[in-house]
């Protein structure tokens, strides 16, 4: 493998502090997507959101097919570690502002409408892959009358599966590479927000979703988008889009097109959206660590700024309208019938 070393961020003081750990890496070495060994170095950077651990990440773009993933990457025996128990996701409703969770509501309505409009049928079965809470599978079963029990949610927490299965939705602590409890040729909906770009094999788990989906079926992905303007801004380490070491791969419309028809699906739509906590994020590294304005940086917490979330909300929205390619990225692929 060559490797071009992207330029070296310096420690920041927080992240030298040897009572965070230094935990385990696990090299990669070929693309995830095309196979190929030959890399250039993209952007390195540390855990700057929630300072799980004080390793040094390295991405690298594929010199093939463009794609970008981080290598070495933290093994599977470090995930507890780096999703700790008060990652948000997993507590959306006690850590995200009142308002902010109206807001991401009826987004996720206009979101849904939109991406239902290309299966042309009433939905009668739906899979979130990390699913967290359970929220897109409460919204399918109030706006479009999906029975919980034909709503799958994947899910690798134990907690948060247990309580949605004693809900009686039908939620499982397993990756969807591996899964086998999913009715095969019978989901008429996946979708897979923020999730593809965590997973050790982005290509596996889309070809594992064809498999699962009804003739017609959709598959929806949202993820972090490389060609937005925050993305090129902050590119060298505090873009918020690489949530690192969370992030293993990501996409641009180009890469993610690929995937998806690799798996034998038809990319019928390439939707921008709005990515506030990327922006947020960026400034929010960049104030704490570069500048070390630590208070200033708290305004910019996707979680708690909310004068800010609202803004940058509307900013991307209005470069979508625009035309404008966004923070994040929604890619919308039929199963032929």
């Amino acid at each position: 493998m060559s490797a071009t070393a992207a330029p070296a961020p310096s420690v920041p003081a927080e992240l030298a502090d040897p009572a965070i750990p230094l935990i385990d890496e696990e090299a990669v070495g070929a693309c995830a997507l095309c196979g190929g060994h030959a890399f250039d170095g993209f952007a390195r950077g540390f855990d700057y959101e929630l300072r799980t651990c004080r390793n040094e990440w390295v991405f690298r773009r594929c010199t093939v097919c463009d794609h970008v993933q981080l290598d070495p990457r933290p093994p599977a025996s470090a995930l507890g570690v780096i999703y700790p128990p008060h990652y948000y996701s997993y507590n959306m409703e006690k850590e995200v502002s009142p308002i902010a969770l109206k807001g991401k509501e009826i987004l996720d309505r206009m979101k849904f409408g939109s991406i239902l409009s290309f299966l042309g049928r009433k939905p009668r079965s739906f899979v979130d892959i990390g699913c967290g809470d359970g929220h897109y599978l409460r919204h399918m079963e109030r706006a479009e009358g999906v029975p919980r029990e034909r709503l799958y949610g994947l899910e690798l927490s134990d907690k948060t599966v247990a309580r949605l299965r004693g809900e009686g939705y039908q939620a499982f602590n397993e990756r969807a590479e591996t899964c086998e409890s999913i009715p095969a040729g019978g989901v008429d909906l996946a979708t897979m927000f923020h999730v593809i770009e965590h997973v050790a094999d982005p290509a596996a788990v889309a070809r594992k979703v064809s498999g699962w989906l009804a003739p017609g079926g959709i598959f929806a992905i949202e993820t972090p988008n490389l060609d937005a303007l925050d993305a090129r801004l902050f590119k060298a380490t505090f873009w918020g889009g690489y949530h690192i070491p969370r992030h293993w791969h990501l996409f641009r419309e180009k890469t993610l097109r690929a995937m998806l028809e690799g798996a034998g699906l038809e990319v019928v739509a390439m939707r921008y959206q709005t990515g506030h906590s990327f922006w947020m994020y960026s400034f929010h590294h960049l104030l704490r660590y570069r500048l070390g304005l630590v208070r200033l940086s708290r305004w910019f917490d996707p979680v708690k700024g909310l004068p800010f979330l609202i803004l940058f909300t509307g900013f991307d929205k209005l470069r979508a309208l625009l035309g404008l390619r966004t923070s994040a990225i929604l890619a919308i692929a039929r199963k032929p019938v």
